[in-house]
């Protein structure tokens, strides 16, 4: 090849691996390794991202063994989370933990919990070192990508579509016996059963008890293929969820149960209403700094609560999908602005509802234009914050190493109170003219 076409060529594979980026995956995947490497070294890191995220685990794998360490890291960083995570896991610890350093450690961090899955949960009982097929394969195709996977004992293929979402499995007699230029959609048979990587193993053992499963397939929040449960693996969380019911019968755990002492109650729950208390006085402070103007106009400190009451139930929704979404692992390093934009936006839209009823309600109460005002006003701010605070105070303490679910509700109720209390005895001093 010329120089002078050296660079069209180039140009040409950046697009195709910008613009078709499941083709070209499964392009590299029916090369060798350091082919494969070889070419996507040669693109711009941006192009090469793009479909390295799309290789399955197994290839990406290989092709990452080979590549120099800067680009490895970019990938790593800049590709799904779940899908660095999925390559990482195959690696030995050493170079598990060498390929972690290199990277930026907020990323580091993130995907160390990915690859962390929760005691007893589907995720540590699975074996993550899968491979699988794509759908738009032919038959021939996919047995070409099994003699590549090299792994003996199989019985079954799992099937993924081009974001490598479960969709199917084919069992490899139907393989071996059809027509090599058929698809593999016509042999797929529909999935038994699946688990989430975050099911409890009571969920698995539930599973395994209602159908016959030998292997029991894993998908994540998104639905993408992360593991496969084996069937000792299975048996074991069978006998392992039996031996639990005895523990807890003679109170062997760390976590107060129903019929806990009550000194082991006490000692749990005390500190944390202490706390509470500090947070109350908080807010009282802030009332008592706008005491004199709650003073002239006692109609404030009868629409005080309705304030403040709505921006905690406001915050208490915001706090309850966030919480959800970081148990899910839907929130990410990369996502959580995006999160904390849409509880804005939610709260915004919200308070401007919950606003003009409570003028509605208010203006017939008091006829006094200045007060619909002022709660209006002070309803919509303070719903703002309270959404915002709501996503963000979970998300940070647990980027913090602290327990989300044991100080999100004292933290985000002190910020909807003096929120709540703030914006409306704060805008009534600004236009107490019109409370006149």
């Amino acid at each position: 090849m010329s120089e002078t076409t050296l660079p069209a060529v180039l140009a040409l594979n950046e697009r195709f691996l910008l613009d078709y980026p499941v083709e070209a995956a499964r392009k590299l995947e029916s090369m060798p390794a350091a082919e494969a490497a070889e070419l996507l070294a040669a693109q711009p890191q941006h192009a090469a991202v793009a479909t390295w995220q799309f290789l399955a685990p197994d290839i990406a794998n290989a092709v990452l063994e080979t590549l120099p360490v800067a680009t490895g890291a970019y990938l790593l960083t800049q590709s799904v989370p779940e899908a660095s995570a999925a390559v990482l896991v195959r690696l030995s610890a050493e170079d598990r933990d060498r390929w972690l350093a290199s990277l930026d450690p907020q990323v580091a961090r993130e995907l160390r919990e990915l690859l962390n899955y929760p005691d007893n949960s589907a995720g540590r009982l699975m074996d993550p070192k899968v491979s699988y097929v794509r759908s738009d394969l032919t038959v021939g195709e996919a047995l070409d990508r099994l003699r590549a996977m090299k792994r003996r004992g199989l019985r079954e293929l799992f099937v993924v579509d081009g974001n490598g979402r479960l969709t199917g499995r084919v069992e490899l007699h139907d393989l071996a016996v059809t027509d090599h230029a058929l698809s593999l959609d016509d042999i797929t048979q529909p999935l038994l059963a699946a688990a989430r990587d975050l099911d409890p193993r009571e969920d698995v053992v539930e599973l395994l008890q209602k159908r016959p499963i030998t292997e029991l397939p894993v998908v994540n929040h998104d639905g993408r293929f992360v593991g496969v449960i084996h069937q000792d693996a299975l048996m074991s969380a069978v006998e392992q969820e039996t031996s639990l019911d005895i523990q807890t019968m003679v109170g062997a755990s760390r976590d107060e149960r129903a019929m806990s002492s009550a000194m082991f109650a006490v000692r749990k729950r005390l500190p944390w209403l202490q706390i509470n208390l500090l947070t109350a006085f908080l807010a009282a402070t802030v009332v008592g700094l706008f005491e004199s103007t709650i003073a002239k106009f006692t109609a404030l400190a009868v629409l005080l609560p309705v304030v403040a009451g709505q921006s905690g139930n406001a915050g208490a929704q915001a706090l309850a999908v966030t919480m959800r979404g970081i148990v899910l692992r839907e929130i990410t390093l990369r996502s959580w602005p995006r999160m904390v934009w849409k509880e804005a936006s939610v709260g915004l839209a919200n308070g401007l509802a919950v606003a003009l009823t409570t003028a509605i309600g208010v203006w017939v109460w008091s006829g006094s234009a200045g007060l619909v005002l002022i709660i209006a006003l002070s309803m919509v701010i303070s719903m703002v914050i309270a959404g915002v605070a709501g996503a963000l105070t979970p998300i940070l303490l647990h980027r913090f190493g602290q327990d989300p679910a044991q100080s999100s509700s004292i933290v985000l109720t002190t910020v909807t109170d003096v929120a709540g209390f703030m914006s409306f005895l704060g805008i009534a001093t600004l236009l107490s003219q019109l409370l006149v």
